[in-house]
C-alpha cells in the first residue's frame, strides 16, 4: 500500500516516490502526495517527472490498496524514481473550499442541529445539502454570517488519525445521515475545526480558518421535503494567517 503523504502534510506540493506498479497508462507509486478524490473532494492533477521525461496527471483514484494515477504521455516502468509535483493553485482552492464546507457544516449542526445529507465541491465552489425541513432568506443570510465570523476567528485546524474505536468514542463525529465509514477501516482520519468542528474527513484541508477567506451563499434551493441545499463561493486566492 502507498504511503498517502496528503493525509497528513496537506501543504506537501512535491515528492519523490519510486513505481511499484504500471497496468497501460496508470501507475501506482510507494508513496504520494495526489488525493485520489473522495468525499464530495476531487482528486488532485499534477505531473511525474523521471528522466528525461514528464507526463501529466490527469486523473487519480483509489483501488486494490493502492493510489492509481492515470498519465498523459509517457509511462514509467516499474521500479523507476519520480518526481511529483501538484497544481498547487487547484489543491489550495480545494483546501480552502473543503475547509469552508466544515466551517459551515459546524455552524448549522451547532445553531440547528440538522446533519448532512450530502454535498459535493469544485475548486473555490461548494454546495451541501442538511436535513432542514424549511429555509428561508432570513436563514441564509444568518447562516453565511456566522460562517464569516468563525472564518475572521481564525480557528486552528488540526488532523489526527485514531483507532476505529477510540475515534468513535467522540460525540457527534459523523455528521452525514449515513455513516460512510466501512466497518474494515481500524484507522479513522479526524478534521478539527478547533473550537467549532470535529468530524471524521479523508480530505485535504487548510491549517487556520482566515486561509478560507470571505464566503458567499450565492443559492439555495429545496431539494425534498426535509432536504435544503446551500451553494457557496470563495474569492480568488483566500488569506495568509
Amino acid at each position: 500500500m502507498a504511503e498517502e503523504l496528503y493525509q497528513t502534510d496537506s501543504y506537501l506540493r512535491a515528492f519523490d516516490a519510486v513505481v511499484t506498479a504500471v497496468d497501460g497508462s496508470v501507475v501506482a507509486l510507494d508513496r504520494t502526495a495526489f488525493y485520489p478524490g473522495g468525499g464530495g473532494q476531487p482528486h488532485d492533477s499534477g505531473a511525474l517527472a523521471w528522466d528525461d521525461e514528464l507526463s501529466r496527471v490527469v486523473k487519480v483514484s483509489r483501488g486494490g490498496g493502492e493510489v492509481w494515477h492515470t498519465l498523459e504521455g509517457s509511462v514509467p516502468p516499474v521500479g523507476t524514481r519520480i518526481h511529483g509535483e501538484l497544481d498547487w493553485e487547484r489543491r489550495y482552492d480545494l483546501m480552502r473550499t473543503h475547509t469552508a464546507l466544515h466551517v459551515l457544516c459546524g455552524v448549522v449542526w451547532r445553531d440547528h442541529g440538522a446533519l448532512v445529507t450530502g454535498g459535493n465541491m469544485e475548486p473555490r465552489q461548494g454546495r451541501m445539502d442538511f436535513e432542514f425541513e424549511t429555509m428561508r432568506k432570513e436563514l441564509v443570510a444568518e447562516i453565511e454570517a456566522s460562517v464569516n465570523e468563525e472564518i475572521q476567528r481564525a480557528h486552528p485546524v488540526r488532523v489526527e488519525i485514531l483507532p476505529r474505536d477510540e475515534a468513535f468514542q467522540i460525540p457527534d463525529l459523523i455528521r452525514t445521515k449515513i455513516n460512510l465509514l466501512p466497518p474494515q477501516i481500524h484507522e479513522v482520519r479526524t478534521v478539527e475545526i478547533v473550537g467549532l468542528d470535529l468530524q471524521a474527513d479523508g480530505g485535504t484541508h487548510v491549517a487556520n480558518t482566515r486561509e478560507v477567506g470571505p464566503v458567499r451563499v450565492v443559492d439555495y434551493k429545496s431539494k425534498g421535503a426535509i432536504n435544503k441545499r446551500i451553494y457557496i463561493e470563495l474569492d480568488v486566492g483566500g488569506r495568509n494567517v
